[in-house]
């Protein structure tokens, strides 16, 4: 290091005292400064600073419209925030999404920035993709290197756990695009957890400043998703293994108390009680419309990884390989991973019907759940892999050309194929075209008074009656009706019928109900691409 800084220095001394140098105008000089900071700036802040953008390119290119049911409610809340009516539907049924602040205060404030529209909406779902992919990064790099925090960044942001978000195309999860608080979560507490293995490289003050960040950190996490409260008890177990001494356990706690305080306040002032959203998260829960038993609860884990996309493999190969090569080289930092992933797995299988299966506070079955641990599964896998074959004797290496040319080939060959079979489905992907053609119609047609469609459509329908930044260009009447209802109500038909065939996950409207020319149905307007109909209901002497 001192010699490099001796080089620089005097190279800088040639280039500002050379005889043969030009005469600098006055505006080279603080080109050369923003030059010379570019220069000193870590490759650590560049990187970051790339998968980030690499996240919002991400969301971009899948255009994920902004979705109904959880992420609306908590748009809503951070519309009327500090003052949510509890005693109003939906906020009287799903309490449980509007008491985390770490999610609705953010989408707050970005909505007084630049609308309550689709433009705000991006940009916090953004935020939270960076966070996740950046966390995601840093964690693997601080534990193993750059080029596995890179390789762990673009294994997640390709996979299609995270691209195959959208219901009205080939749906997996809700994740990249989509503000939920899953992602921003997990992203958090990663970002934290970099923050502890960073400190277990310093001493005194600085690592002091780098443990209080990790705490503050990990206590938002908190206040995005409740239950990651469950990774915050292996905390002493985390600095154990990274040899920090056992007192620093009061340096991380303090900012994550004054955080836990913090967000009590908050709750007594708008809610009433400090405990108002621990309480929530406690009664959310029941009976599941899914299938569960205790044995189908157990598996969560693998039910998750595998039920929905082979490439679901990833996750579970990765964990294989962390235990087996935990197994060979008793590496601290696998134990880490592994206390990480087994300190969350525990209490999501079993609160997801493991205790009681008639009564489900967690759906572990779902990938989104799983969103905290992904990062810790592919550090251990590519730590296990780098750590086995450093054990290689060193003859072997050289004989089989592993470094020069086998390893190299071996990993462009999978990565080629596995970014091939991430990404074939994306072009497929509806994006959010036809909810922008259907503004344009909207803002094109303003007589239309009256739209109904069931409460799916209706909540996303919000954002396209209006531009981007939230201005209406159209201010007519939406009449919604939960699609479960067994038949069309009548006042449904009151007005054009705002249709889909929900191609994801979702059920059918009125189990399978559509409109049919033959009982007086007509076509009015239809999306290019199919996604989206509105139709005209029968006229009165012929209705329903």
């Amino acid at each position: 290091m001192a010699q490099t800084t001796s080089d620089e220095a005097v190279d800088r001394t040639r280039s500002d005292a050379g005889p043969d140098r030009p005469p600098r105008g006055r505006g080279a000089r603080p080109l050369a400064a923003a030059m010379g900071r570019v220069r000193r700036t870590r490759r650590v802040v560049w990187l970051s600073l790339l998968v980030a953008a690499s996240a919002v390119l991400a969301q971009w290119v899948i255009m994920t419209p902004p979705l109904y049911f959880d992420p609306y409610y908590v748009w809503l809340a951070a519309r009327d925030w500090p003052d949510i009516p509890l005693t109003q539907w939906p906020f009287n049924e799903v309490p449980h999404q509007v008491t985390r602040i770490g999610l609705v205060l953010p989408a707050r404030l970005v909505q007084e920035a630049l609308g309550p529209g689709q433009a705000a909406y991006f940009v916090v779902a953004a935020l939270g993709g960076a966070a996740f992919f950046t966390g995601t990064y840093l964690v693997v790099r601080s534990l193993f290197g750059d080029v596995a925090g890179v390789a762990s960044a673009a294994v997640l942001l390709v996979h299609p756990f995270f691209t195959m978000t959208n219901p009205f195309g080939h749906e997996i999860t809700w994740s990249t695009g989509v503000m939920l608080p899953d992602m921003p979560g997990a992203g958090l507490f990663t970002i934290g957890m970099a923050g502890l293995v960073v400190a277990s490289r310093r001493t005194g003050r600085a690592q002091t400043r780098m443990l209080l960040a990790a705490g503050a950190f990990l206590g938002a996490s908190f206040l995005v998703r409740e239950f990651l409260a469950f990774l915050f008890l292996a905390i002493p177990a985390y600095l154990a293994l990274l040899r920090i001494p056992w007192r620093r356990n009061v340096t991380v706690g303090a900012p994550m108390l004054a955080i836990l305080l913090l967000n009590f306040a908050h709750n007594q002032l708008v809610w009433g009680s400090p405990l108002a959203g621990l309480m929530s998260a406690a009664e959310h829960g029941g009976q599941s419309r899914d299938y569960v038993t205790r044995e189908l609860a157990a598996r969560s884990f693998l039910r998750a990884m595998h039920d929905w996309n082979p490439l679901g493999l990833v996750f579970t190969a990765a964990l294989a390989l962390t235990i087996a090569g935990w197994a060979l080289t008793r590496d601290r930092r696998l134990a880490l991973v592994l206390v990480w992933f087994c300190t969350l797995a525990v209490p999501l299988t079993l609160f997801s019907g493991v205790l009681d299966p008639d009564s489900i506070s967690l759906r572990a079955w779902l990938q989104r759940y799983w969103f905290a641990v992904l990062p810790a599964l592919l550090a251990g896998g590519f730590g296990s892999l780098t750590l086995m074959f450093r054990m290689l004797p060193a003859g072997w290496a050289s004989r089989l050309r592993l470094k020069t040319v086998v390893v190299p080939v071996l990993a462009v060959a999978l990565g080629g194929t596995y970014a091939v079979a991430a990404v074939r489905a994306v072009p497929d992907l509806p994006r959010d075209k036809a909810w922008n053609e259907l503004r344009g119609y909207l803002g094109d047609h303003r007589d239309i008074t009256l739209i109904c469609a069931d409460r799916r459509l209706a909540q996303t329908l919000t954002f396209y009656t209006r531009d981007m930044w939230g201005h209406p260009v159209w201010r007519g009447q939406i009449r919604d009706f939960p699609h479960y209802m067994p038949q069309i109500p009548r006042d449904a038909t009151e007005g054009p019928m705002l249709y889909t065939r929900w191609r994801g996950m979702e059920s059918q409207i009125a189990g399978g109900w559509r409109p049919d020319p033959a009982q007086g149905w007509t076509l009015m307007w239809r999306s290019s691409d199919g996604v989206l109909q509105l139709w005209n209901p029968p006229p009165p002497a012929t209705g329903q």
